[in-house]
């Protein structure tokens, strides 16, 4: 038997699959946060001469000079990479894999892929926020808004690298500016949405108790504390819990686990296809 066989197999067996997702997913899909790549040089070369930012990350964490700079930069990076026309082929062999299966997934990655390639959104927990919401700047309240359809206006409308004043968006509870629900801005932990998320995510834990759980963890590094020790913990004290990673290049497995475990180092579109495939 293949190991895309046996993983096969054990999804089938599941009564319920995990997912964790972290960078490595995101870049097996072509969004690299930490890449001075041709597509960033290409789309925000702009920026990159002005503030000397050598990734999309860095552009999110500088202060910029306006709020319609600020617009402006994140308004480019949703379009091109939350707001696809279609799901990739990986996050629908991913859906694949769970379909029909009492599933969860936690991830770090913030593109919003999981929900329009199937997933359902009250089974998704996006731990450090999404860049398809907003919130208000000065915490006025803990609301989330879609930015979906303003992202797309103010891409539209951009000019040299900023975006209208009277286009940005604004808080429809107290009028002050929005900001992207993302990382520290986010609300990451605590609040509201985040811990509603955080306690299906435990519900789901707690119900898989006992239970044959297949956990897959896609791009997640070594020393990730917020999936990947959280996972190891939970495979080491599930007795039926069976614990995947697919990372390329970097597979870690303890040794407390190792027999509960299967290390997929290969290229994640390339894993999937394979898997779903055996299905």
């Amino acid at each position: 038997m293949s190991v895309y066989e046996e993983i096969s197999q054990r999804i089938k067996e599941a009564d319920g699959v995990l997912i964790g997702a972290s960078n490595g997913l995101s870049i097996a899909e072509g969004y690299h946060l930490f890449a001075d790549d041709g597509w960033f040089r290409e789309n925000m070369g702009d920026f990159r001469k002005k503030y000397g930012i050598r990734c999309i990350l860095q552009g999110m964490t500088i202060p910029l000079s306006s709020e319609g700079e600020r617009w402006a930069y994140y308004s480019r990076v949703i379009k091109a990479k939350s707001l696809q026309s279609e799901p990739t082929q990986i996050m629908k062999d991913m859906y694949e894999l769970v379909k029909g299966k009492d599933y969860f997934v936690v991830t770090s990655n913030a593109e919003d892929h999981f929900v329009p390639a199937g997933f359902a959104e009250e089974r998704v927990f996006e731990m450090e926020g999404k860049l398809t919401e907003m919130r208000c700047a000065s915490g006025c309240c803990e609301e989330l808004y879609s930015d979906k359809e303003v992202v797309l206006q103010m891409a539209d409308a951009e000019v040299d690298g900023s975006v209208p004043s009277d286009l940005c968006p604004k808080c429809p509870r107290c009028g002050g500016s929005m900001i992207v629900n993302y990382g520290d801005a986010s609300s990451f932990q605590g609040e509201k949405s985040w811990q509603e998320k955080a306690d299906r995510y435990q519900a789901f834990i707690n119900r898989m108790h006992g239970k044959k759980l297949v956990i897959l963890e896609f791009g997640v590094g070594w020393r990730n504390q917020l999936i990947k020790a959280p996972f190891m913990r939970l495979t080491a004290t599930e007795p039926y819990a069976r614990y995947v990673t697919f990372n390329k290049g970097e597979i870690y497995i303890p040794d407390e686990i190792r027999e509960k475990s299967i290390g997929v180092d290969q290229d994640i579109a390339v894993a999937l296809r394979e898997i779903v495939k055996e299905r």
